[in-house]
């Protein structure tokens, strides 16, 4: 259950921290670089940090995010859609609070936010085990306004996904409700409302309200299929079709939403996770822009977009952006993804000093937008309320780079922001926690025609070797790139040219690599409006 130690963790890491700091050049042959870094050797043992000691221990310092959301103790894993219920953000996730005991199964536990950057623990809106059917899984809560569901006007009815009798290869779809504003939930009955029709995979229900056919819709994830049902009251559901894609693996936690371009383009769209790493692709979330009508969706293109480029950023949801007046925004989603990968789920460094894991990603803002070839595609920003929590800004200015050049910030938890412009060049970026002789370091910026994010010269989970940078397409003949980059005690977030597209993965660095460097290979770059932030949450 708790996989691999955190020793074994970092021995894997210290061997296979030998590739170079660069990505390589598409062919075998990797690129050489003026003054370029030196490849990494294995880790030392820290020095003390001066990082701030968690309570529950004090013998080591913290590994808990400073400004993502990390769950209070434990596990957690699937985000579940937030919804909106009286002018705060409900957030339920998957949570196990058995879990260093070694004890599967999940709850639903609930926080609160009123802008998506701070949260307030609320503790266990959906229990486990609390009938014959088990404990329960992904699913997705509405606010039933019209009573349609016969609970009442303005119940919250939550569909999840449960296994009865214990294992994992029988799912239904069962029904929860509330009625004090989604704080706790109780089960109706324990007979499913989607009964399994006879398939091994049958679950992650998505709901959401048909406004234009007056009916509740589901998508729900069936082997490599997205399977779509509707309801007039939540509680019985009728099969209305399906959209099959196969080369992604099995199909999980889809998403269902339509949202307006700055062009006045209305799209559908459909997303679910995916594990395309067999192609070569991401294994986080992939999406289709088409349409929809009740029934079936239809693409815009056959292969599908990425909301992600990274390893880690899975399970993620959508959900509606509420105005002030609270009515939503149709130009503008929130999405919000869980940072780990199920390939090494159970190995973290908060497990030692903090007694969690469970960390998610930065919530973003996510547009619909349309490229010069005509495609459209949703970018993703970080929520706009994170400005509001800047502690600390310094501001670089434009900085000239050729070869190497550290600056003298130190800092663990901070964001960075600049704009790389060149006349030649092979590639530029950042060295992100960075260690004091410059052997270890996360890489992010630009080689070639590609936008990388590079984990391989720190400690990571991903000890097999396979995971350890991520690309995107990119021109290098624009002679620049904007990047954004949110960097935390275990993750890297690296945000291109404006969201077009963002990379996203774990990485555990010593707490004493708090180095940060800025590298151009091949030519001079300059670091345009190099700013650095950092954020009291």
């Amino acid at each position: 259950m708790r996989g691999m130690s955190r020793r074994a963790l970092f021995a894997g890491s210290a061997a296979g921290a030998a590739g170079a700091l660069l990505p390589a050049a598409p062919s075998t042959a990797a690129p050489a670089a003026a003054s370029a870094p030196i490849a990494p050797t294995a880790p030392t043992a820290p020095a003390a940090s001066a990082a701030k000691k968690p309570k529950s221990e004090g013998t080591c310092a913290s590994y808990r995010a400073g400004y993502h959301f990390t769950v209070p103790d434990q596990w957690k894993n699937d985000p579940q859609r937030p919804v909106w219920i009286d002018g705060e953000y409900h957030y339920y996730y998957l949570y196990n609070a058995d879990y260093l005991t070694g004890a599967v199964g999940t709850a639903w536990r609930l926080a609160t936010s009123t802008d998506l950057v701070s949260f307030t623990d609320r503790g266990i809106a959906v229990p486990k085990d609390t009938t014959p059917n088990g404990d329960v899984w992904s699913g997705s809560a509405v606010v039933d306004t019209h009573d349609t569901a016969g609970f009442g006007a303005g119940a919250v009815v939550a569909l999840v996904t449960m296994s009865p009798g214990g294992g994992t290869d029988h799912q239904e779809q069962f029904l929860y409700y509330s009625t004090d504003g989604g704080r706790t939930f109780t089960d109706h009955g324990t007979e499913p409302v989607l009964p399994n029709p006879g398939v091994a995979d049958f679950r992650d229900p998505k709901v959401i309200r048909d406004e234009e056919r007056d009916r509740w819709v589901m998508a729900l994830a069936q082997g490599h299929t997205i399977g779509f049902h509707h309801s007039a009251d939540l509680r019985t559901w009728t099969p209305a079709g399906t959209f099959t894609h196969d080369g992604l693996g099995v199909l999980e936690c889809p998403d269902l939403f339509r949202i307006t371009a700055g062009d006045g383009t209305d799209k559908w769209v459909l997303g679910l996770s995916a594990n395309g790493k067999p192609a070569g692709l991401p294994n986080t979330y992939a999406y289709w822009t088409g349409s929809f009508d009740g029934g079936s969706f239809t693409t815009d293109t056959t292969e599908p977009q990425w909301l992600d480029h990274g390893w880690d950023w899975y399970a993620a949801v959508t959900f509606d952006k509420h105005r002030p007046d609270g009515t939503p925004d149709p130009r503008a989603r929130y999405a919000l993804g869980w940072l780990n990968n199920w390939d090494y789920a159970h190995t973290a460094p908060t497990i030692d000093c903090d007694g969690f894991n469970g960390t998610d990603s930065i919530v973003r803002e996510v547009t619909l937008e349309r490229d010069p070839s005509g495609t459209y595609y949703l970018a993703s920003r970080p929520v706009a309320a994170l400005d509001s929590y800047v502690s600390r800004t310094t501001r670089l200015g434009d900085l000239t780079v050729d070869g190497t050049r550290v600056l003298d910030h130190r800092g663990i938890s901070y964001e960075v922001s600049c704009e790389i412009t060149w006349d030649r060049l092979t590639g530029a970026g950042l060295q992100l926690r960075r260690s004091p002789d410059g052997n270890r370091h996360i890489d992010a910026g630009v080689w070639g025609d590609y936008a990388f994010l590079n984990r391989r010269a720190t400690v990571n989970p991903d000890v097999s070797g396979a995971c350890q940078e991520s690309r995107t397409p990119f021109d290098p003949s624009a002679r620049t790139v904007r990047l954004r980059v949110l960097v935390d005690r275990t993750s890297v977030e690296m945000f291109v040219d404006d969201g077009r597209h963002v990379h996203s993965t774990e990485v555990f660095p010593y707490l004493v690599d708090d180095r940060l460097a800025l590298f151009a290979a091949g030519g001079t770059a300059v670091f345009r409006n190099t700013v650095i932030r950092e954020f009291s949450v």
